[in-house]
């Protein structure tokens, strides 16, 4: 809505975006002027405007419309009425004279509030003009897909082959048989026999496993909070290579604290501050014992010292000049909370409040400016209050000091500099003040052999820095530049252009005061944590809705680009062919590290997405600045697209969430700025250095896990299926099924569930070891755990052991074929287990237990089904005795055929081992 009419007395109010933009500071929104200026607050209904406003957008950084007033003379004796003297009256005047021109105001969006921002100061009035699907919050997100994880597509693609097998064999059948007869009803019969082909309990297998995994994730005590919301995607985890991050909250705490003050000659780190403590309380002593008794010379104070040693002196003023330059160059406002206990009695409350600093909080755009007044007042100078037009500064002592506020330049991303003219009221000397990014600053001050090196070691420390300088002014000097100023600001064409060529005839030979650094404290173990992930062939992408500056000294700093990594800085750009002369000269660059904002992003990938991506993705890392919530998603989306891998988004705002629903998996961390993201990412984690573990333990272990469980169950079905076929050619192509109903049902079930589940505890190393090499995890992304080689080496495993297990029952029971079910069906169940026990890699106490249990199940179950034991019809009747099952002759040929279809697999699992061991096996011997 536009932003009308607020209840503070400034006609300006806070908002929270941290829901839009991800950023947690307030931003400052001001009134439409000619509104606010209204006497009271009903004459918004008696006025005459409208509202010219563009067309709804993506873009939450801009807004273009107008405010126009129209004045109908009907309305004229009713305004000085209701207002009596004051604006009304005079606006009144001022239009009888002129033949009631429309009032027209430009609007910005510094005069918006956004949908899903929060009021934080006063209350206010507006006019809604976006509403439902057209604000800009509900642009930016999108809607949520269904996540199905690559291991779930290969398995459905083997299946389909699994299916193509079924149809040839049961044609093959029926061709051998001579399409005798009614064929075609031979053919559903065959394919009936050998459905078991077709792996139906895979699913069911597949997704207790998955449900496995993710109470294995949350129950894992080195990563406590950890919420698994999505059942589909553990496996996921295990194959990433893109990982995008936001950057404030999710990789820094979004907490700014003063570390450091450089004069030039000295500097002062966060153990010395109490000496600055003692020079500004001296100082100001000493001012206000000279003041009282002579307040024209400001000279005075420094005179007073005459006894102390030269250098001491200029030390204690230089930081005393320092310290009030950060205190009044910035655009900080003191907030104070209402007290409970007084009733009603406003003007009482003010008074009261300026005294009490438990209540005050500072409000600013920019954390950074919170930092820097929080600092000065920690050593004595603190800023009261603070409104448009002026701002007080309390002494140690308690004295109030009044600035009047005549200029202010604020900063933006061009200028890289803010400036702010003050008039000491007291004194009433003009000082123009500014603070600034190196880069800027060093050509604006005079000559010094400092600066840029200590700004160098400050950044490589991570800390941000800012350049402070000051300029004294004479009345007439700044009477000059007010009125070219004021002159520039009403131009109408190049009036930007004009504006800064005023303020910089101001910005010469400025004294350099000091250098100031601020750090961005990073969350526990970033560092760590992102060497871990580099290292497991994790390219990592920071997207960020923060300034170009901030986030590359967050990469530097939390070693997302190495120290001797090079950085290209991708210059703005806005047409085709300024992208086709950026990105050539980028792609001349090798092994750097990538830094580029929103909008040039937007113009490389309206031209040139292909080659863009292309080059994107040979650098070791990328950072995105100023990105809106949907060029997230977008990147995202290019990059499953471009590439064909997995990516894994993670980041902890409301701006966050439609790249975390667009990417493979999406994590949340539950941060300062709400649960909007981990609500609904897949995987919700409570710090960002848990990534680790969950990719590199978890993520691997469910994918090796399922892919042994995936094609473990399709042998299963194989190998019966095998058996089946041998039967029938053996019987002269008979549709005769080998095993009645329930040894049909048992098999899949009671007999071999247990054992070829407990293959989701399987771990080929332990986590320990899968932390300490990440490289193990760079395999996993080339998905040779489950590949169509595995795959058909599964199938040959199959047919052989299918094949032996039929002939050798049927070669060895030439007299008492009856038995031939018996015998085929007890080895088929022994081999099975057998086989898991070849799968599995380390031994967990459960799989044991599986084993012999399902061994169990089967001994118990020969005395109750002993009629299924005789082969049908085939055996026209004759059943089985237990007494048979019992005698040694049953018992070494099950033996003999079990040890022949088992043994040669157990050799050559031993040779492989030996000649061409895998990776992780080099680790754990």
């Amino acid at each position: 809505m536009v932003f009308l009419r607020t209840s503070e007395k400034a006609g300006s109010c806070f908002i929270r975006t941290d829901q839009l933009d991800g950023e947690t500071d307030w931003k400052l929104k001001v009134a439409v002027s000619c509104t606010q200026r209204l006497p009271a607050l009903g004459d918004l209904f008696s006025i005459n405007a409208y509202v010219y406003a563009q067309k709804p957008q993506l873009d939450i950084h801009s807004f273009e419309g107008t405010f126009t007033r129209c004045q109908q003379r009907e309305q004229k004796p009713c305004l000085p009425g209701a207002s009596g003297e004051g604006a009304g009256a005079l606006l009144d005047n001022a239009r009888q004279e002129d033949s009631d021109p429309p009032i027209h105001e430009s609007l910005s969006i510094e005069n918006t509030l956004w949908a899903s921002t929060v009021v934080a100061s006063g209350t206010v009035i507006g006019v809604v003009i976006y509403t439902g699907k057209e604000t800009r919050s509900v642009m930016n997100t999108s809607n949520p897909k269904n996540k199905v994880g690559l291991l779930d597509l290969e398995l459905n693609r083997l299946t389909k082959a699994l299916f193509v097998a079924l149809v040839a064999l049961s044609v093959v059948m029926v061709t051998l048989q001579g399409f005798v007869g009614p064929w075609y009803r031979n053919l559903f019969r065959f394919l009936l026999l050998f459905s078991y082909i077709i792996p139906v309990s895979l699913r069911v297998n597949l997704d207790m496993g998955k449900a496995a995994y993710g109470w294995m994730i949350m129950k894992d005590e080195n990563i406590p909070g950890t919420v698994v919301r999505t059942s589909t995607i553990p496996e996921e985890l295990g194959r990433l290579v893109y990982l995008l991050t936001d950057k404030t909250g999710t990789l820094t705490q979004n907490e700014m604290i003063f570390k450091r003050l450089h004069l030039g000659t000295v500097s002062y780190g966060t153990d010395t501050m109490d000496e600055i403590q003692s020079h500004i309380i001296n100082s100001y002593s000493q001012m206000h014992s000279q003041a009282s008794g002579n307040t024209t010379s400001s000279t005075l104070p420094r005179k007073a010292q005459s006894s102390a040693p030269k250098v001491r002196k200029s030390v204690s003023s230089r930081i005393h000049e320092a310290v009030k330059a950060i205190a009044l160059c910035h655009n900080v406002t003191p907030v104070y909370e209402p007290r409970a206990s007084v009733g009603g009695e406003t003007e009482f409350a003010e008074a009261d409040q300026d005294l009490s600093d438990e209540n005050r909080t500072y409000q600013a755009s920019s954390p950074d400016e919170v930092a820097l007044v929080q600092w000065t007042e920690s050593v004595g100078l603190t800023l009261v209050s603070r409104d448009l037009t002026s701002m007080q500064l309390k002494t140690p002592s308690g004295h109030i000091l009044t600035y009047c506020i005549l200029q202010m330049f604020p900063f933006t991303s061009e200028s890289k500099r803010m400036g702010i003219i003050v008039r000491d009221e007291a004194t009433a000397e003009i000082t123009f003040y500014m603070k600034g990014a190196d880069i800027v600053m060093s050509t604006i001050v005079q000559y010094n052999d400092w600066l840029e090196e200590e700004c160098g070691n400050m950044a490589r420390e991570g800390l941000r820095t800012l350049v402070v300088a000051k300029r004294m002014l004479t009345e007439e000097q700044y009477q000059d530049f007010e009125s070219r100023y004021s002159q520039a600001k009403l131009s109408l064409h190049d009036r930007a252009l004009k504006v800064a060529a005023v303020v910089e005839s101001l910005e010469r030979e400025m004294e350099l005061l000091c250098l100031t650094g601020v750090e961005d404290q990073l969350q526990a173990d970033v560092r760590p944590t992102l060497e871990l992930l580099r290292n497991a062939g994790v390219k990592i992408w920071m997207l960020t809705g923060d300034k170009l500056e901030t986030a590359t000294c967050i990469a530097k700093s939390s070693h997302l680009v190495s120290r001797t990594q090079d950085i290209h800085i991708f210059r703005p750009v806005t047409s085709r062919g300024e992208a086709h002369l950026e990105l050539n000269a980028f792609r001349r660059k090798h092994d750097c590290a990538l830094v580029i904002s929103g909008d040039s992003l937007e113009v490389c990938l309206r031209y040139y997405e292909h080659e863009f991506v292309e080059l994107a993705c040979q650098c070791p890392a990328v950072v995105c600045c100023r990105c809106s919530p949907t060029q997230k998603a977008h990147i995202v989306k290019l990059l499953q697209q471009h590439t064909g891998r997995r990516t894994c988004a993670i980041g902890d705002g409301g701006n966050d969430v439609s790249m975390i629903q667009a990417a493979d998996c999406g994590i949340g961390i539950e941060g300062k700025e709400g649960k909007q993201a981990s609500l609904a990412a897949d995987f919700s984690l409570t710090q960002f250095r848990h990534v680790g573990r969950l990719l590199v333990v978890h993520g691997r272990s469910s994918y090796k896990r399922s892919a042994a469980l995936g094609q473990f169950v399709m042998h299963r079905g194989l190998i019966i299926s095998t058996m089946q076929a041998v039967f029938s050619s053996v019987f002269y192509f008979a549709s005769v099924p080998l095993y009645q109903g329930f040894l049909m049902v048992g098999y899949a079930t009671i007999y071999t569930m247990f054992p070829v589940f407990s293959l989701v505890l399987d771990q080929d190393v332990k986590p320990e070891m899968a932390l300490l090499y990440p490289e193990l995890y760079k395999d996993l992304t080339k998905g040779r755990s489950l590949s169509f080689k595995t795959f058909l080496i599964w199938v040959l495993i199959s047919i052989y052991q299918g094949g032996v297990l039929m002939f050798g029952a049927l070669l060895l029971f030439e007299s008492e074929f009856v038995h031939v079910v018996a015998i085929s069906f007890t080895a088929l169940i022994l081999t099975e287990l057998l086989m898991v026990a070849l799968t599995v890699r380390t031994w967990h106490w459960l799989m044991v237990v599986a084993e012999f249990l399902s061994l169990g199940c089967y001994v118990a179950s020969l005395a109750f089904l002993s009629e299924y034991f005789g082969s049908g019809r085939v055996s026209f009747g004759a059943f089985l005795d237990v007494a048979f099952v019992t005698t040694a002759t049953f018992l070494w040929k099950v033996s003999a055929i079990t040890l022949v279809s088992c043994l040669p697999l157990y050799v050559l699992k031993y040779l492989k081992r030996k000649l061409s061991p895998p990776s992780y096996s080099k680790l754990t011997s």
